[in-house]
């Protein structure tokens, strides 16, 4: 099993940047496919990102294209979304999310929020225009 806790949310200006950090405790994280989500008031969860265990394989939602970086630090335990050009449209609070794969066929990870099994408290990012 692991741990998620997100951390690096806060408020920024349209234009901005944010990393958002999550962090994993417990063991094994080397073997869990990872992604971000975000849910704003009102909306259902919305994918925005995801990297696979080795970190082959990046997904991204057409919204977060090119202006979102999804990395991963195995050794460190650690995911991280460099988040530039920010808009207010970003508002909303950042889920981290894993998935446990029982064997490390290193393949595209779910966009589905079903199928992570591991979730973080999540971090508000708020973009001011």
């Amino acid at each position: 099993q692991v741990q998620l806790v997100e951390s690096g949310g806060g408020l920024a200006q349209a234009g901005g940047s944010l990393r958002l950090s999550c962090a994993a405790s417990g063991r094994s994280f080397g073997m869990y496919d990872m992604g971000w989500f975000r849910q704003a008031p009102g909306k259902e969860r919305e994918f925005v990102a995801s990297i696979s265990w080795s970190t082959r394989f990046t997904t991204y939602a057409e919204s977060a294209k090119g202006r979102f970086t999804i990395s991963r630090d195995n050794a460190k335990n650690t995911m991280y979304l460099q988040m530039n050009s920010v808009k207010p449209e970003d508002t909303a609070v950042y889920y981290c999310a894993g998935d446990l794969k029982r064997y490390l066929t290193d393949t595209s990870p779910s966009l589905d929020p079903s199928a992570y099994d591991y979730w973080g408290q999540g971090t508000q990012v708020t973009v001011s225009s």
